[in-house]
Parts: structure tokens; sequence; C-alpha cells
């Protein structure tokens, strides 16, 4: 009968440990990059179609705005207002904590900044008075992955400072195509979704979002990386072949 000398099982312990360190160090390493560098997210609802899609992951910037305690993993930073703010800019597409909850995940178009005032009319946005420039495209976008109806409509919407995007009416005159006029209060932010007649948004205050504080904000989504159409979930590998989007992959988001 023979036994491992101590030197051996002395060896076989630290071998062992140096595994532990280095799972330990890699999940530690995961976490931070996920807590102030980038988080992925999924698209669960239309309100941002034909930009994003059901089904889309995505890659949220943490550090573009700064962290608080809303923006970090379980809020494990207690931070009063934000560490390393710097101000979003009309047009970005941001996800944000729900004002009337601080935990749902929401994501929108910032369409307007502190200060500004915000109203829409029979559809046609408008920021600080002023008419937004859209311009309608000869036909929807995005329709072999979402059927439009026929009163389907899209626009490439002209945001004063140049920021352009594409933005989907189903006819001007629905629930949220003609509301009063908003001021924004300091420090928040007016959210829309690009799918205007299907968004609960800043323009629905009462059960919707209402303002967005800044503290809110959790960050700028920046990078579409995968997409699935819905016949198959993340985990169901040895589907994606025929459910991948192929097409949307590591596509920027503007």
């Amino acid at each position: 009968m023979t036994s491992e000398s101590p030197s051996k099982t002395a060896q076989v312990g630290h071998k062992f440990d140096e595994s532990v360190r280095t799972v330990l160090s890699a999940i530690v390493i995961a976490l931070a990059i996920r807590m102030f560098a980038f988080e992925p997210f999924n698209i669960p609802s239309s309100s941002m179609v034909p930009g994003l899609l059901i089904g889309d992951y995505l890659f949220v910037s943490k550090y573009s705005y700064g962290y608080s305690s809303l923006s970090t993993i379980f809020g494990v930073l207690p931070l009063p207002g934000r560490l390393f703010n710097q101000a979003p800019e009309r047009g970005d597409v941001v996800v944000f904590k729900l004002p009337r909850d601080n935990s749902t995940d929401y994501i929108k178009r910032l369409v307007g900044l502190p200060g500004d005032t915000v109203d829409v009319r029979h559809g046609l946005l408008y920021i600080n008075g002023v008419a937004v420039e859209r311009q309608k495209l000869e036909q929807p976008m995005a329709t072999n992955y979402v059927r439009p109806s026929e009163t389907t409509t899209d626009y490439l919407e002209t945001f004063p400072d140049g920021n352009q995007h594409v933005i989907r009416e189903e006819g001007d005159d629905f629930a949220l195509d003609n509301t009063p006029m908003f001021i924004i209060p300091p420090r928040h932010y007016f959210m829309m979704g690009d799918n205007r007649d299907n968004s609960a948004d800043s323009r629905a205050p009462n059960g919707g979002v209402g303002y967005v504080p800044e503290e809110n904000l959790v960050g700028k989504a920046q990078i579409l990386f995968f997409s699935l159409d819905g016949r198959a979930h993340f985990w169901e590998i040895w589907k994606w072949p025929w459910a991948v989007r192929w097409d949307r992959l590591f596509k920027k988001i503007s």
C-alpha cells in the first residue's frame, strides 16, 4: 500500500489554488467590465422599430455618461448624483432605469435636453417651438423581419444638430400624436421611441415614462452584436443557423 508524498500533495494543492485564483480573477474582471465599461442588453419590445428589433442584442457603454448608483450592477455603488458625469447628446439611443420604479431597463432615443420645450402636433415633433424636419421614405425598413401595416410610413428625421435616424408612424392622429408642451426640468431628459405610435415614453407621464432624471441614465447603446428572429432562445445554439439575423450583426447604433 502506497500513499502520495507530501511534496506531491502540496503540488496538487498549489495547482488547485492557482486554478481557483484564475477563475475568481476572470469573474472579477468580467464583473468590472460589465459594471464600468460595457453591459449587454436585449430588446424585448417593438418601441424602437425599425432601427432596433425584438431579439436584438446590443452593448451599452456604461462610461459614456459617467456612473450613478442606478447605473451600476445591483446599485453596489451608493453614489449621490453621478461620478464623472458627461451630458448625453440629443439623438443618443439611451438605456435608462424607469423613473417610477428605478429598476426596469428601458431603451429610447433622447429627444429633449434640460430647458428644452417638446411637443407633438399631428405626429410632427417640435423642439423649442420648431418643427423637426422629416423626410418620407419610399418604403418601410426592415420589412424582411417586421411586416408593416398598410398605413405604416417610415421617415428620416433630422434633429437641429444634424442627428439623423429613421422613425416609424402608423398615422398622425394616434393617442400620443398630439401632446401638451413639455418643459424639461434641470437635470432631466425627454425620451421617445422611434416607433412613435407604439412606444410608452416621456409623452405619457402617467403610467408611461415621464421625465428621466440624469441619475437614471445607464449608458449609451453603441453596437448591435447579435440578433435572433424569435425562432430560438439565446441559449439554443443548435438553432442559431436558422434563427440568427446574420445581416444585423456588429452594426453601429445611430
